[in-house]
């Protein structure tokens, strides 16, 4: 009876630390989360508030997959009923952005060690003044700079170093990865001027429409994440052109990246 008992507690508490070892992995839209889908073994399909999630086995790890739609909002209710829901241990966010860094072309990787909102803040006559967006529950201001889990930049440095990403564009440029801060608003920035006063006042290496709301959720909840960006475009006046042609080789190195991170998370 002891060694039932015994045997019993072993399994729940296997069943306990693989549940609190669960992987979140969100991504805006369709092909920034359907190659990390075609991979999860035993997939099993829950819905919760009209949202699909996809839990599974990725490279020996429990994870939660989801698709958030684009924009800050739908990122935010995505996130919060993945972290009320499935309580994973870190959150990964795969997808595609405009380039901000003029070193940086389409393909480029950027693993985002800082994330902040780019239209959060007061418009003035002449500027944007941008500031910390505020914890509902405290109402103390958040960083106006979310950090991203050191752990798992880290993680995502050594992992890169190791991996062949696919090349894009007519000449196959190959893609650098870099490491710097991810900017985030519900615009889709296709406009020189406006890239280039991004990268003068927030040194931003690539900008997107979801992570600062993933990172403000995660925050807020204590728990690690981490924004992972390949760039379609330049956000420049011919982003629209620049998109149709690379957003998918871009989302596939994204989620290749994620991927192989969630391969060596420990």
């Amino acid at each position: 009876m002891k060694k039932l008992i015994l045997l019993a507690f072993i399994i729940l508490f296997n069943l306990q630390l693989s549940k609190s070892q669960t992987i979140g992995i969100l991504g805006a839209f369709g092909a920034e989360v359907a190659l990390i889908h075609s991979r999860i073994q035993n997939p099993e399909e829950i819905v919760i508030q009209n949202i699909h999630f996809t839990r599974g086995i990725l490279n020996g790890h429990p994870v939660v997959l989801a698709q958030t739609g684009m924009g800050k909002v739908n990122a935010a209710i995505t996130t919060s009923l993945l972290l009320d829901h499935f309580k994973p241990s870190q959150v990964l966010f795969t997808g595609i952005a405009g380039g901000v860094d003029p070193q940086l072309a389409p393909g480029d990787l950027v693993i985002g060690d800082k994330i902040a909102h780019h239209d959060y803040g007061t418009i003035t006559p002449d500027s944007m003044q941008r500031r910390a967006t505020q914890d509902p529950v405290t109402m103390l201001p958040n960083p106006q700079y979310f950090l991203s889990a050191p752990k798992l930049v880290k993680l995502a440095q050594d992992v890169s170093s190791k991996l062949e990403f696919a090349k894009i564009g007519s000449g196959k440029h190959a893609p650098k990865i870099v490491t710097g801060t991810i900017v985030t608003g519900d615009v889709f920035v296709a406009s020189t001027l406006a890239t280039r006063q991004l990268w003068q006042k927030m040194h931003a290496e690539a900008t997107e429409m979801e992570g600062a709301a993933v990172a403000q959720t995660c925050w807020q909840q204590t728990v690690p994440f981490l924004v992972i960006r390949s760039l379609s475009d330049s956000a420049s006046n011919n982003a629209h052109q620049d998109v149709a042609s690379f957003y998918q080789t871009a989302a596939i190195n994204s989620a290749t990246l994620v991927m192989a991170i969630v391969g060596q998370i420990k």
